[in-house]
């Protein structure tokens, strides 16, 4: 879609932050081709994209009357437009004096993926002063479900999709679970909610305090992990954090259950399952690989002291063999 010729205002009356996973390509496009060009906000969409090389803007360019470009470390954020969380990089929203900022950074993983959007709500529940609207598409699992929670707690408005629309009902069937949501609707009522949003003077400033807690885990990702600070919101659990082997600290705030390593590394308790079932699969096919390796030597061991005519220091060909069917039961369970 051409881009028309608009002046964009750099006062932005509300901040739309817009997060989606698996199903959200067509679920973004339809959105933003439901939006008019002159839409008096500013959008930052997180995509669960990874570390690989995107088109994502260009993708989305082609449905959007509004302009859709990557986000820009400390650019300004404007009124009519549309930032991308790139590749590989949190999306963060700060503020500078009366500007709000998008903010790149390479902080932990959260979710087991970077960007990721809790990052992005949370930062921008604190950032835009009750001005933020956050919105879940499609996607499995529940990334975005507390950073929701943040924008409700900080006076913003929080919107799903409706579960039966999505392609990946997860996201939005837990927000539903688990937010007191404003709206939770198909795409098309979703951007006619959003066009009224944004067209609705913004709430006072300061009308609503921002939480302590919420305060402290964003200087948290911001510094790249605060064992102090983590203690103040959080509490040693039983858990090692998968990603780095610290201590996992279970969230005092409400649900869902969420976990934090003083690095920085964050989990939901879902996204927690998920990825210590990768560790496991991980640790059964070193386990294989390790008995594959002590097989083949035994089995030299063997092959060399029958070549020397010797009788063998202990029973190579019994160690293979114990081996090989150890192998086969790992192998088993992983297939299983």
């Amino acid at each position: 879609m051409t881009q028309p010729a608009i002046a964009r205002e750099s006062v932005v009356n509300r901040v739309i932050v817009v997060g989606t996973s698996a199903g959200g390509l067509h679920a973004l496009g339809a959105l933003l081709g439901y939006l008019p060009a002159d839409l008096p906000a500013a959008i930052l969409l997180v995509m669960h994209i990874g570390s690989r090389f995107s088109v994502l803007p260009e993708v989305l360019q082609r449905h959007s009357a509004l302009p859709v470009a990557f986000a820009q470390d400390r650019q300004e954020l404007v009124a009519g437009t549309v930032v991308v969380a790139p590749p590989d990089r949190h999306l963060l929203v700060m503020r500078e004096g009366a500007a709000l900022r998008a903010v790149l950074s390479c902080a932990a993983k959260e979710n087991h993926t970077r960007p990721a959007i809790d990052p992005l709500f949370r930062t921008v529940a604190e950032a835009a002063d009750g001005r933020a609207v956050g919105v879940i598409l499609s996607g499995y699992l529940d990334d975005g479900v507390a950073g929701l929670q943040a924008i409700k707690a900080c006076g913003g408005v929080a919107v799903a999709q409706d579960p039966a629309e999505a392609a990946a009902p997860d996201m939005p069937r837990n927000a539903v679970s688990n937010v007191a949501l404003d709206l939770c609707a198909p795409l098309q009522e979703i951007a006619a909610a959003l066009t009224r949003y944004a067209r609705t003077p913004p709430p006072a400033a300061g009308a609503h305090e921002i939480p302590s807690w919420l305060r402290t885990e964003n200087r948290i990702v911001a510094d790249g992990g605060d064992l102090k600070a983590l203690q103040q919101i959080a509490s040693p659990s039983n858990y090692a954090c998968p990603a780095c082997g610290g201590v996992l600290f279970e969230m005092t705030q409400r649900r869902p259950t969420r976990y934090r390593c003083h690095t920085g590394h964050a989990f939901s308790a879902l996204s927690l399952l998920l990825e210590q079932q990768t560790v496991i699969e991980e640790s059964l096919r070193s386990a294989v690989r390790a008995l594959h390796e002590k097989e083949s030597l035994a089995e030299q061991l063997a092959a060399e002291s029958t070549l020397h005519g010797r009788a063998p220091e202990a029973d190579y060909a019994g160690i293979a063999r114990r081996c090989r069917e150890e192998a086969a039961q790992l192998l088993a369970l992983l297939a299983g």
